[in-house]
C-alpha cells in the first residue's frame, strides 16, 4: 500500500500540480482550507502533510501545533511563498519536519518526503524492537541433545524456507515459542517482524482490536489510529499463542484474514493486505474442541499443515543435565556472580522429580536456588522442598515413593531428615535434635558431616 500525503495549501493549482506530480508514489489528498482535513484525520490517517503557513482563514503554525499535538506520528513539512529565517525555526520548534519556500524544488520535496517515510519505519521499528527486548523470556534458545529433540530439530529444518502454516504443540513450559523463533530465524522470513500474539492473555472484547488494529474514534478511547498485529507481521512471522483460547466468533474473520491476505482495521472500510507466515501454538486438544464445536475445524485445518509436537521433560529427562547448566550459567550472568555447580544430591533429586511445569519450571527452580544457595554451589537444601524431597507438587508432600526409598541410601535419608527438621523447627537445634533423638553434639557432627549450612 502506497503512503499517504495530504495537501492543504488555499492555492488550487498548487494542490492540482502537486497532486500531479506525487500521485506515483504517493496516495494524494487535497484541501483548499485545514478545517476538512483535521476533520477526515479524526477517522484516517495519513503519514505526511504538506502544509501551507499563510491559509486565507487560519493560521498554518496554529495547524501545525494541531496536528503534532492530536497526531504526533503524522510528519508535516510547512510550505511558503513568504521564507523567513524566523517563522523556519519557529515551525521546526513547533514539530515540522523541515520548511520550505515556493516555488517548490520537486525533486527535494521528493528526497524530504523519503526521508520523512524512512524515519517514520524507523522509529516503528525501534517501538517494536524496544516492546520485543522488554518480552524476551527467561530462557533464550533450544537446550536439548535427546532423540526427541534432535526430530523436532530436523522439522524445524524442514519448514523454516517455506511458507506452509505450522502447529506447535505440547504441555505448558516445554519451549513452544523457542521453536516459533527458531524457525523464524532459521527462514528467509529472519529479517522481517516476528509479532507475538498470546491468545490466553488478552482479553476477548480487545483481541479483535490486537489482531486488525483499529482507526482514531473507532471506540471510546481511541484517541489515534493504531495497527493490528496482523500489519505488523507483515512480510514476517506471527506467532498465535495458545490458539485454543480465541473466542469462536473471531476464528472466522482470522482464518478470512489468513485465507484473503487482506483485513480491514475496527472502525475503517479500507482493505490493508498482507504477507505473514503464521505459526500457532496450543496445549490444548485441538481435535477434542472441534468435536464439542470450540474450535473451527477450516481454522484447524488452515494452522495445521505441518504439526511439530513438543515432548515434555520427563519425557527427556537425558536433557536435565544439559539444561541444568545452562541455566546455571544464565542465571549467573543476570547476578553478575560466578557459574557454579550442583552437589552429587542436588543432581539425584534434580534427576528425579516430575516437572509438571516443564523446562520453564526447571529455570525457575535453578533461579531460586542459585539465589538461595549464596553464591556456593547449590546443594539438596537450596532446592524447594518438592523437589529436594523427591516428589511432584501433585503428589502428597510427605509421601515417599518406594521406588525413591529403594534407589536412595540410608545416608541420604538421614541427611534430607536431618535439614527437613532444622527447617520444620526455624533452626532450633535444641529441638531439632529432641525430634530426632539424638543428642546436640550428635546434631552438630552431622550437621558438619553432611555440609548443612
Amino acid at each position: 500500500m502506497k503512503p499517504s500525503v495530504w495537501i492543504i495549501d488555499d492555492e488550487q493549482g498548487i494542490c492540482v500540480s502537486l497532486s500531479l506530480a506525487l500521485k506515483k508514489d504517493y496516495q494524494v489528498a487535497t484541501f483548499n482550507s485545514a478545517a476538512p482535513a483535521l476533520e477526515r484525520m479524526k477517522h484516517e490517517s495519513c503519514d505526511v502533510v504538506l502544509l501551507d503557513l499563510k491559509l486565507q482563514e487560519e493560521d498554518g503554525m496554529e495547524v501545525l501545533r494541531q496536528i503534532k499535538q492530536e497526531h504526533p506520528d503524522v510528519s508535516v513539512i510547512m510550505m511558503t511563498a513568504f521564507g523567513s529565517i524566523g517563522s523556519s525555526v519557529e515551525a521546526i520548534k513547533a514539530g515540522a519536519y523541515t520548511y520550505l519556500t515556493k516555488p517548490l524544488d520537486l525533486e527535494q520535496l521528493k528526497i524530504f518526503l523519503s526521508q520523512t517515510m524512512e524515519i517514520r519505519k524507523m522509529n516503528e521499528q525501534i517501538r517494536f524492537l524496544s516492546d520485543e527486548l522488554r518480552s524476551r523470556q527467561t530462557f533464550q534458545k533450544i537446550v536439548g541433545e535427546s532423540d526427541v529433540m534432535q526430530r523436532v530439530y530436523a522439522r524445524i529444518n524442514q519448514v523454516k524456507d517455506v511458507d506452509a502454516s505450522v502447529l506447535i504443540t505440547g504441555e505448558s513450559g516445554t519451549g513452544k515459542e523457542l521453536v516459533a523463533r527458531a524457525i523464524h530465524d532459521e527462514g528467509r522470513r529472519k529479517n522481517e517482524r516476528f509479532v507475538v500474539v498470546n491468545c490466553a492473555a488478552i482479553p476477548e472484547n480487545l483481541l479483535e482490536l490486537e489482531f486488525f488494529g483499529y482507526r482514531k474514534g473507532a471506540f471510546t478511547g481511541a484517541s489515534q489510529d493504531r495497527k493490528g498485529k496482523l500489519e505488523l507481521a507483515d512480510k514476517g512471522t506471527i506467532f498465535l499463542d495458545e490458539i485454543g483460547d480465541m473466542p469462536l466468533n473471531l476464528q472466522g474473520k482470522l482464518l478470512r484474514a489468513l485465507q484473503e491476505k487482506e483485513f480491514s482495521p475496527v472502525g475503517s472500510s479500507e482493505v490493508r493486505h498482507t504477507d505473514v507466515r503464521v505459526i500457532a501454538a496450543t496445549n490444548q486438544d485441538l481435535k477434542a474442541m472441534i468435536a464439542q464445536q470450540k474450535f473451527r475445524q477450516d481454522l484447524y485445518y488452515r494452522l495445521n499443515v505441518v504439526e511439530i509436537s513438543m515432548p515434555p521433560l520427563r519425557e527427556r529427562m537425558n536433557d536435565v543435565p544439559l539444561l541444568c547448566a545452562h541455566f546455571l550459567h544464565q542465571s549467573a550472568s543476570e547476578m553478575n556472580k560466578s557459574s557454579k555447580g550442583l552437589t552429587s544430591a542436588a543432581q539425584e533429586a534434580l534427576m528425579r522429580y516430575n516437572y509438571p511445569g516443564n523446562v520453564r519450571q526447571l529455570a525457575n527452580i535453578l533461579e531460586y536456588a542459585t539465589i538461595i544457595s549464596g553464591g556456593r554451589d547449590i546443594d539438596l537444601c537450596d532446592l524447594p522442598d518438592e523437589v529436594a524431597g523427591g516428589v511432584t507438587a501433585a503428589e502428597e508432600p510427605a509421601a515417599l515413593s518406594q521406588d525413591f526409598l529403594a534407589t536412595t541410601t540410608l545416608k541420604e535419608l538421614e541427611r534430607m531428615a536431618v535439614i527437613a527438621t532444622l527447617k520444620k523447627n526455624n533452626g532450633r537445634r535444641d529441638k531439632t535434635a529432641d525430634d530426632l533423638g539424638i543428642s546436640k553434639r550428635g546434631l552438630l557432627n552431622k550437621i558438619k558431616e553432611y555440609g548443612i549450612q
